[in-house]
């Protein structure tokens, strides 16, 4: 069976319109060449292949591709979409609405974040537990309550910052997220920085730290200065829970909050890390 490209189209979107009607991530397409299915996967969105199964004899033919995070017919692609939001309220839209990745099936509530949107600081952590799932609210409970204290010494009231997750949804168990997972958030994080435009990012946990830094370093060498994140001033330091259990690490983390205050009142400075090892 051959296809010219207008039928290709036209297949591609009833296949699409019927993924969407039945929630499924199989698309169904009879009669085509893999090579074929496979630059149709490809340009469908994303360009992630989740795989392809030869369905015939002689594996010249394909019955179904399995194609991740698809766009729905005459819609612009995910990424472009979520570039596109013109503001918080939109993109927090957006992301109740995500499938990119599978937590959209085993969450509660989305936790998109909240706070001042124009913040001069975005708060950052590695995703939602189990009490932000069931809010929706980042950062809530005794760790909540202890991050509200720390903004509070550097002059910071919760509700003039804004707080948020790598990820938007919680992982099983509060397991580590995947890469697929951060993938998948990592645009809606880049178009709320855009939309904020804070003056630096704090980023709360070794795991946070790590992913925006691209870094496998311990959280002890992240610490203590200013690195650079998509261009915004990022300033590493342990996560209130963390703190919760290990109190010893409560000034390590002032001082890491101090060098917020110095970014905030006098901009970045060039290297004010604590001495090699210090604190962990």
């Amino acid at each position: 069976m051959s296809h010219d490209g207008s039928e290709l189209a036209s297949l591609v979107r009833r296949c699409l319109a019927q993924v969407a009607d039945i929630d499924r991530s199989e698309l169904i397409l009879e009669g085509m060449t893999r090579e074929r299915a496979l630059t149709l996967a490809r340009s469908a969105g994303t360009g992630r292949v989740a795989g392809v199964r030869s369905g015939v004899s002689g594996g010249q033919t394909v019955r179904s591709a399995g194609v991740s995070g698809a766009p729905v017919p005459g819609e612009d692609s995910p990424i472009e979409t979520i570039e596109s939001a013109p503001d918080l309220d939109s993109l927090a839209a957006l992301v109740r609405r995500c499938t990119l990745c599978p937590l959209h099936r085993s969450r509660t509530n989305p936790v998109f974040g909240e706070g001042d949107p124009g913040a001069r600081v975005v708060c950052v952590g590695e995703a939602p537990g189990a009490r932000e799932d069931e809010t929706g609210r980042p950062f809530v409970g005794r760790a909540g309550q202890l991050l509200d204290r720390l903004l509070r010494t550097i002059g910071l009231p919760r509700e003039s910052v804004y707080i948020c997750n790598v990820l938007k949804s919680r992982p099983p168990n509060n397991r580590d997220p995947l890469p697929e997972e951060v993938g998948a958030c990592t645009p809606y994080l880049l178009r709320q920085l855009a939309l904020i435009e804070p003056e630096v990012i704090l980023a709360f946990g070794a795991f946070a730290a790590r992913t925006l830094l691209g870094s496998a370093d311990s959280l002890g060498r992240l610490r203590g200065r200013v690195h650079r994140y998509a261009g915004y001033p990022v300033v590493a330091t342990y996560h209130p829970a963390a703190l919760l259990r290990n109190p010893a690490w409560t000034r390590p983390a002032w001082e890491d909050l101090q060098i917020v205050r110095r970014v905030l009142d006098t901009g970045a400075p060039a290297d004010t890390r604590h001495p090699e090892g210090s604190h962990g």
